[in-house]
């Protein structure tokens, strides 16, 4: 595979390393594969799950005529043989999210374990850091089109007030069988997240770090601010783009620069936002910003959503305080952002 990755430091970048992930052509070494086909069976599942949610039209129009007419039992069962699908189809979402969740898991032990460091893990398994990226690819798909869907909440909050009203009337329906109240919790408590995805995976990554108590939280956090630095270089630097071969490519590496930054915000003690902070957030999002705006506005919306605003914050001070600083810098006040360059003209 070559000198595809050659990274020191994130402070190096600067002075200009060879940055180069290949997102696109990496295969599985012999050392990789066990790993490799557990996440890709996962993944193959991927693609389907975004163009059954792509497709999701939802049951408005059914549930309005419903709740208009009330005493039209046509059309109560009408509107309820309209839900059914859909709410196993959101049941299917919901339980790809856990497989999804027991993939990242599997690729951050590889990715951290010993003896090797963050930026050796990434350079010696190359597939397994694509693997990765296509899940945080994944993810900020699928929270996107959830966003602007909200269908998806109507549907099921109708079936849950459905299903509520037919238990005081004693009566039990069928879809019940498949969807019973402890996983329609679930399933609430999950389509509630603004980024349901995005969610499960910043919990699984806490989870395992909290979890891995014998593996320094630097190296999955230098993990996650290495591949957020690689995608930056390799977005801002013309002769890193050039080597795309697909076109898809620039988002794909938008979208995992993004996933990286929340994983990251919600691992480290003081989150991206800090000065202390080893990924470079204004230039981060000063690439974002450089590109149309239609392209980005999902992955700023996610960066929003999934980051805490100040105002929900308690006081802090030091390095959090100037977390927060930097937070209200780049999304609460309506200014676009431009990094300028600070240093003295000669």
């Amino acid at each position: 595979m070559g000198n595809l990755l050659k990274v020191l430091a994130c402070t190096d970048l600067e002075h200009g390393p060879i940055v180069y992930l290949d997102f696109e052509h990496a295969q599985p070494t012999e050392a990789e594969t066990a790993v490799w086909n557990q996440v890709s069976a996962v993944l193959e599942e991927a693609h389907g799950i975004l163009a059954e949610l792509q497709s999701y039209n939802g049951a408005g129009q059914e549930i309005r005529e419903a709740i208009q007419n009330p005493g039209d039992l046509a059309l109560q069962e009408k509107a309820w043989n309209a839900v059914c699908p859909l709410v196993a189809k959101l049941k299917r979402f919901y339980e790809f999210s856990l497989r999804l969740e027991n993939a990242l898991r599997s690729l951050l032990e590889a990715l951290t374990s010993p003896p090797y460091a963050p930026m050796q893990h990434l350079e010696r398994e190359q597939a397994l850091a694509k693997q990765f990226a296509e899940i945080l690819h994944f993810t900020l798909s699928f929270d996107e089109l959830k966003m602007t869907n909200p269908a998806i909440q109507n549907d099921f909050s109708y079936y849950r007030r459905t299903i509520s009203r037919n238990r005081l009337n004693n009566q039990q329906l069928e879809a019940e069988n498949e969807v019973n109240n402890e996983m329609a919790n679930r399933m609430s408590l999950f389509y509630a997240e603004a980024t349901p995805m995005l969610k499960t995976l910043s919990n699984a990554t806490t989870k395992f770090v909290s979890e891995n108590k014998t593996l320094p939280i630097e190296d999955t956090t230098d993990c996650l601010s290495t591949m957020a630095c690689v995608c930056r270089v390799m977005l801002e630097t013309p002769e890193y783009r050039c080597r795309f071969t697909n076109t898809d490519t620039m988002l794909f590496c938008m979208r995992v620069m993004v996933g990286v930054i929340i994983l990251y915000d919600h691992v480290h003690p003081v989150g991206a936002f800090a000065k202390t902070s080893k990924i470079d957030m204004k230039g981060c999002i000063k690439v974002l910003k450089d590109q149309p705006s239609n392209s980005v506005e999902g992955l700023l919306n996610a960066l929003r959503c999934a980051t805490p605003p100040a105002s929900s914050c308690p006081p802090h001070t030091g390095d959090t305080q100037a977390s927060v600083c930097d937070f209200n810098t780049y999304f609460l006040f309506p200014v676009n952002l431009q990094v300028h360059n600070t240093t003295p003209k000669r």
